[in-house]
């Protein structure tokens, strides 16, 4: 009788739980991740008469997604894996099929997800973020770039040294390539940027932008199903209320990692992982660090106006002698262009 390769068994009479792989020259360990919706699971697996462990993950041929150019999910996926050659990005092993199913082979990384650990300490959150950037840097140098589109503590794995590891390049994408109509909101609400989920095109920004919701959740222990509960009827994070310890170019830095416009972003993670590295987690900050922190949601003009008041009022007469508002003006126009990328200017954006 005909052996069944994904139920494991023969005859009706089970003979594991687990799919029998042997053919391909793999057996199964254990389940590690199962995503009912999509039809994929995860396993761990050993390659036979070898110690080398792997990672084989299934897809189910009735759940997966085609893009309009006719390229299915898990070939999109295969493609994307075998370009890649990145330390921190399990290597592409293998692939095969069996009758309803397609399964990717990949290197396996001896470390738990992020969404496993109760809490880090904000150095060691800072640590993880910087790892994580640096894989962004090197999957945004690829030509074209490529997206990831599902960051999440799901998705990184983090070992005893805080090495981040990204996993998961299901929904990934290179830039400007065409996805499937049902692709385009396919990522984990409250992660997904803003810019995906009203249809706009994804650039390098994308990413960050779920980097960012990343770190809130490491920085406020929160479950990534319960982050939804932190934003605002406006789709903001309430930064000051959150961790009104970090630092003021910490919190900045975050701000602008989660701005709704992907304009106003760190235009990729080069820029942005240049700009986190000199930055500390704690620290009280600058008068002006603070005013910043405490107006930057009004507009450039409004701010500059009651920058130049409250400068007036502390300083007194000697300032008011001095041409209306000039040095308070440059100080912020100033920390303002730190905000933003080196080549972008800091004149006002126009929001979408």
């Amino acid at each position: 009788m005909e052996l069944d390769l994904h139920n494991g068994h023969k005859g009706g009479i089970p003979l594991n739980h687990h799919p029998d792989f042997s053919q391909q020259g793999y057996q199964v360990i254990s389940e590690l991740a199962r995503n009912e919706e999509e039809g994929r699971i995860t396993y761990l697996a050993n390659v036979l008469n070898s110690n080398q462990q792997v990672v084989i993950k299934e897809f189910c041929f009735a759940r997966v997604s085609v893009d309009l150019s006719g390229v299915k999910a898990y070939e999109r996926e295969t493609q994307i894996l075998q370009k890649l050659n990145h330390s921190r990005i399990p290597h592409y092993v293998d692939s095969f099929e069996v009758p309803g199913f397609f399964y990717i082979v990949q290197e396996y990384k001896n470390a738990p997800p992020l969404s496993s650990k109760c809490s880090f300490h904000p150095e060691e959150i800072k640590q993880i973020a910087l790892s994580i950037l640096e894989i962004l840097v090197y999957l945004q140098k690829q030509v074209p770039p490529i997206i990831h589109r599902d960051i999440k503590p799901e998705n990184i794995l983090i070992d005893e040294q805080l090495n981040a590891y990204l996993v998961d390049f299901g929904l990934a994408k290179v830039q400007g390539a065409k996805i499937a109509l049902s692709s385009f909101v396919t990522g984990t609400p409250g992660f997904m940027p803003p810019e995906e989920q009203l249809g706009y095109p994804l650039t390098e920004a994308s990413d960050l932008y779920s980097l960012g919701a990343t770190l809130i959740c490491l920085l406020t222990n929160t479950r990534s199903v319960d982050i939804r509960k932190l934003i605002d009827d406006n789709y903001r994070f309430n930064f000051y209320k959150l961790f009104p310890k970090i630092s003021p170019r910490f919190e900045s830095w975050l701000m602008k990692m989660l701005e709704r416009n992907r304009k106003h972003r760190y235009a990729n993670a080069a820029i942005a992982l240049e700009a986190l590295k000199t930055i500390e987690v704690f620290g009280n900050g600058t008068g002006i660090d603070n005013l910043v922190r405490a107006i930057k949601p009004i507009k450039r003009a409004t701010l500059l106006g009651l920058a130049t008041i409250f400068t007036l009022a502390t300083l007194g007469a000697t300032l008011m002698s001095c041409q209306p508002g000039s040095t308070v003006r440059q100080l912020l126009e100033s920390r303002e262009c730190q905000d933003f990328d080196a080549n972008a200017s800091c004149e006002e954006k126009t929001e979408y």
